[in-house]
């Protein structure tokens, strides 16, 4: 059973239109919950917001029948408040089931102490949210913001288009550690599966982890000191012969049940780490970067180098937005395997799609290229991408143009909104698998502009209160 927001009253429970968030304070939690209590307070802007909250409920599950569950307001508030707050779980449930504000805001009373958080309920309820209907919200968010500073529909604004990585947990990928990571979870899985199912030769699982481990230190070891030397390469043939061994009596064992995805899956990936070690370490051969895997886990990590003073590399996926002049980001892509210059025209023109006032737009040089230049050209004006290379007449006078510098010295701008957003938890993706990626990308993206617009409000009710002392 769901519902938007508990209907029964309970005893000491203050209206969520009513809650007093202290304005003075320059903390990002105030900030959020005076946006949320806005959206919350505007019927029109909430009956929007509600629409999509309710798509959340998978088709099979019946609203209205069984046992309550956490309301469709409250998942809003905790699952934007983690993301806003760059928190784990833990940290949530916390904060959740202590902090006085968040508890009002969140629709209960004084006296309820009862009403708890387990961990894992907050996992579960905010895992509902997809990319699709956060986008959806954070175009409500944003066309609400643009209204509240005074920008309405027909209003034109400019915008900035850049891109940044957004890292995967993953710890940084050698060889032999993916090999590591694969003969552990074969041997972990196939151990729990022998017990369940009572198959004999598995009972020294634990040990046999071990002696795996400190053949891997013996090969990390050997080759900080010399990864040519013959000990070193004894080291790697006694390393890959032992996972090959723990791999064939892992498939033997799995070949009595009709299949098991999840220890296949390793498998595989333990082989081709085999194969690879072959073909580097024992024969000299270049594995081409297309062949290799970043991590057994978050299979969709990428390798990225960007060039930048002091990061050699990045591990994870790089995500384009597209921010207007008034600091809300309109929109954003998630890049699997593309450039900056391959997404740039699908990505504004969906922009425009959204956002009937988004006119111009500013880029840096990595969205360049001549079909670039021509079809931005017809979507944007003005279009305000810097030309590689030696440049024509016509595009030399545009880009010495007034308007061209201006609009160019305002893109540096868009590093600040990159910046606020790596503070605001995408500095590193904390769930699993490509679509956990999207939702936390989403969700972050949707907290943040829910806090600038807050931050908005805060500034009014202070200036306002500061008009109201001098007018006294």
């Amino acid at each position: 059973m769901r519902n938007i927001q508990n209907q029964q009253v309970q005893m000491g429970e203050i209206d969520i239109t009513a809650v007093k968030i202290e304005i003075n304070s320059r903390d990002e939690i105030p900030q959020l919950l005076r946006g949320l209590q806005w959206i919350y307070s505007t019927p029109r802007i909430w009956k929007k917001v509600q629409r999509v909250l309710w798509e959340l409920i998978p088709f099979e599950v019946d609203p209205y029948n069984g046992r309550e569950g956490m309301s469709l307001w409250k998942i809003f508030v905790l699952g934007t408040l983690r993301l806003c707050c760059n928190w784990d779980y833990d940290k949530l449930q916390e904060i959740a089931n202590n902090h006085m504000t968040l508890r009002q805001i969140l629709g209960h009373g004084v006296f309820d102490f009862e009403q708890r958080y387990p961990r894992q309920t907050l996992c579960d309820n905010i895992r509902w949210f997809t990319p699709e209907t956060l986008e959806r919200i954070n175009q409500i968010v944003v066309n609400a913001g643009h209204e509240l500073l005074g920008v309405d529909g027909a209003t034109s604004f400019h915008g900035r288009c850049d891109s940044f990585v957004v890292e995967t947990d993953v710890h940084f990928p050698t060889d032999i550690n993916l090999l590591w990571d694969a003969v552990r979870k074969v041997l972990q899985l196939t151990h729990k599966l022998s017990i369940r199912l009572t198959i004999a030769g598995w009972r020294q699982t634990p040990y046999n982890i071990r002696v795996m481990k400190k053949l891997y230190r013996r090969v990390q070891n050997e080759r900080e000191r010399d990864k040519n030397s013959h000990s070193c390469l004894a080291a790697t043939r006694l390393y890959i012969d032992e996972a090959q061994c723990h791999f064939q009596k892992a498939r033997d064992a799995i070949s009595i049940v009709k299949g098991e995805p999840e220890i296949e899956r390793f498998i595989k990936h333990g082989q081709r780490q085999i194969r690879q070690i072959n073909r580097r370490c024992l024969r000299g051969e270049k594995i081409e970067s297309w062949e290799k895997v970043y991590s057994l886990f978050e299979e969709h990590t990428e390798w990225i180098s960007k060039g930048k003073a002091g990061v050699p590399q990045e591990l994870g996926l790089k995500v384009c937005i597209v921010e207007s002049e008034y600091g809300f980001v309109l929109h954003h892509q998630v890049m699997e395997d593309e450039s900056d210059k391959e997404v740039a025209v699908s990505l504004i023109k969906e922009t425009r799609r959204l956002y009937r006032g988004f006119q111009g737009c500013s880029f840096d040089k990595g969205f360049h290229s001549p079909d670039n230049q021509r079809d931005l050209k017809k979507l944007l004006h003005p279009c305000v991408l810097p030309k590689k290379g030696k440049l024509s007449d016509e595009q030399r006078c545009w880009e010495q143009s007034k308007e061209f510098k201006c609009r160019r010295n305002q893109h540096a701008a868009v590093e600040s909104a990159i910046n606020a957003l790596e503070n605001h938890s995408l500095d590193r993706c904390c769930d699993h698998g490509l679509e956990g990626f999207r939702r936390y990308v989403a969700l972050a993206v949707v907290a943040r502009n829910i806090q600038i617009f807050g931050s908005i409000l805060q500034q009014r009710e202070l200036e306002s209160r500061g008009r109201y002392r001098k007018a006294a």
